[in-house]
């Protein structure tokens, strides 16, 4: 390596001990649910994080161009990515099962909200890749939106965990949670933004604007995570860091039951260290670095506590530094695998 470059563990070390300066911005609605969905040229070279060089945070093709092979690899990864979303989904509903059997068993008729929302965005990305035709793809989003309104159970706009993909009745004992219901509507916001279309956009606003955020704050300054009919709310809390930011931003964003802005500031950001790296991090998978990030643009905003796409980035890397210590114990850990998220099994994806 260039003594003029520095190392990944060089580079992350500057990354986490860096400081934050400006505070963050909560666009008003619409705008800010129009800014969801990432277009192209959003996605252009910002000033850098102060003490990180700029090739770290740029969409500059020039630091890396991918060869045909990897063009065409990742374009079947993406596709078949949609492939779920799109066949597993109950086709008059258009709610998508939380998971498929690799032997293409049976459904179990157990959708859960999270993974719908996940199909959402999906359908614009489908739409715009050509990868369905756009009248199928609209009729599914309406057909999945017009559901969600009037079908799926819910308390104050919250919709449960897990639902009946045929009847929208909650199953599974499961709670009423503002996460995947966030992850829906993150989901349903992309659509609105992406598709000209007046239904989509109505359906998706009144999805929004029922959700009432006070409600599930139950009296405290952060937000319960969740709510169950058997015994009410729940003990523990969206009080530290994780793919929370999603849930409060739309919160502070809502035009017909608003959040207090204040309320950012009531969640931990714990530290983190590994190999002498610090990082704001949480005893979870990777996706909690990430799944803010899918509908966020956080790049070139700080608030006084920290760089969250930066930190995302060295969180990222530290989890692939993790996974090559432990190449020796397993010989599949590589520099072609990144970090551990969420399974079924300890034993990886068996099934």
């Amino acid at each position: 390596m260039s003594r003029n470059r520095p190392s990944r563990r060089e580079w992350l070390k500057q990354a986490g001990l860096l400081g934050a300066t400006a505070p963050l911005v909560f666009p008003s609605y619409p705008a800010f649910v129009q800014s969801l969905v990432q277009e192209p040229d959003r996605l252009l070279p910002r000033d850098p994080t102060p003490g990180l060089p700029a090739r770290l945070f740029s969409f500059d093709p020039s630091l890396y161009r991918f060869t045909a092979d990897e063009d065409v690899f990742l374009d079947e990864v993406e596709q078949a990515c949609f492939l779920y979303f799109w066949e597993q989904a109950n086709g008059k509903t258009g709610q998508i099962e939380d998971r498929g059997s690799a032997d293409g068993g049976t459904p179990r008729n157990a959708s859960s909200v999270a993974a719908t929302g996940f199909g959402l965005t999906a359908l614009c990305v489908a739409a715009r890749r050509g990868w369905e035709e756009d009248a199928a793809v609209r009729d599914r989003v309406r057909a999945t939106l017009s559901f969600a309104l009037k079908n799926i159970q819910h308390q104050h706009g919250f919709l449960y965990h897990f639902i009946n993909g045929e009847t929208g009745q909650r199953i599974l004992n499961s709670e009423v949670s503002p996460i995947d219901t966030c992850l829906f509507l993150c989901g349903a916001l992309t659509c609105r933004a992406y598709f000209d279309d007046k239904e989509i956009k109505d359906l998706a606003t009144e999805f929004y604007e029922r959700i009432d955020w006070t409600w599930i704050l139950h009296g405290g300054q952060t937000f319960s995570m969740g709510w169950i009919p058997e015994q009410g709310f729940l003990k523990s809390r969206w009080d530290t860091y994780s793919e929370l930011m999603m849930m409060y931003l739309l919160g502070f964003a809502s035009r017909t039951h608003t959040l207090a802005p204040a309320v950012w500031n009531e969640w931990q950001r714990p530290r983190f260290e590994f190999d002498q790296v610090p990082y704001i991090g949480a005893h979870a998978p990777l996706f909690a670095h990430q799944y803010s990030h899918a509908w966020f643009n956080f790049r070139g905003l700080h608030d006084k506590f920290a760089d969250y796409f930066a930190n995302s980035i060295v969180a990222t890397k530290i989890h692939k530094m993790w996974c090559l210590e432990l190449a020796g114990r397993f010989p599949d850990y590589s520099e072609d695998l990144g970090g551990i998220s969420a399974t079924d099994s300890e034993h990886g994806d068996a099934v």
